[in-house]
């Protein structure tokens, strides 16, 4: 009876601690137990693939331009290789859009002759083989997808490659 009374009064004490975590637990179970692609206000970024933690989401028929960060429903090649990346949305900026030359050299990838990353040659956790994106000029209805992480699994790579306009969910404007 002891325990259970100090626990009640820990509890009492550290009421608004406990709510934190309640209310991130939920959230966190929204998104992997609930709808892949949750229409929630607000997006909570816990990878490093963005700077950004929290992002106020507009989900009506985005208008896309330079610059944005968007999410995305992965549907690239790679889904070959990461079955569990089928339809999982993807929070990116937008480095290139339809009209922008993307070219490589070696490893290195830029859009319009600025630097936007190094493709490294296998991806961080399952050591698959990475190409880079090929050299191309981008379609029209298609954008150039890059992280801010070196690790991000973004356009620079053949197995994510050009994502259509199609797959773009929302566009979203970061809070901090």
């Amino acid at each position: 009876m002891t325990r259970l009374l100090q626990f009640v009064r820990a509890m009492r004490r550290d009421w608004l601690c406990y709510a934190l975590l309640t209310a991130i637990w939920l959230l966190a179970s929204i998104r992997v137990l609930g709808d892949p692609t949750p229409r929630l206000p607000l997006l909570f970024n816990v990878t490093p693939s963005l700077p950004y933690l929290i992002a106020v989401v507009r989900y009506a028929e985005p208008a896309v331009s330079r610059g944005d960060y968007v999410i995305f429903s992965f549907r690239g090649e790679g889904v070959r290789h990461f079955p569990g990346l089928r339809n999982q949305p993807f929070f990116k900026r937008v480095a290139g859009v339809a009209g922008d030359r993307v070219h490589v050299l070696g490893r290195s990838v830029f859009v319009n002759g600025v630097y936007v990353g190094l493709a490294k040659p296998f991806a961080a956790v399952s050591h698959v083989a990475l190409e880079p994106i090929g050299p191309t000029v981008i379609p029209a209805g298609f954008f150039y997808m890059q992280g801010t992480g070196d690790d991000s699994f973004d356009s620079r790579y053949r197995l994510c490659g050009l994502v259509p306009l199609r797959d773009v969910l929302a566009v979203v404007r970061p809070l901090f």
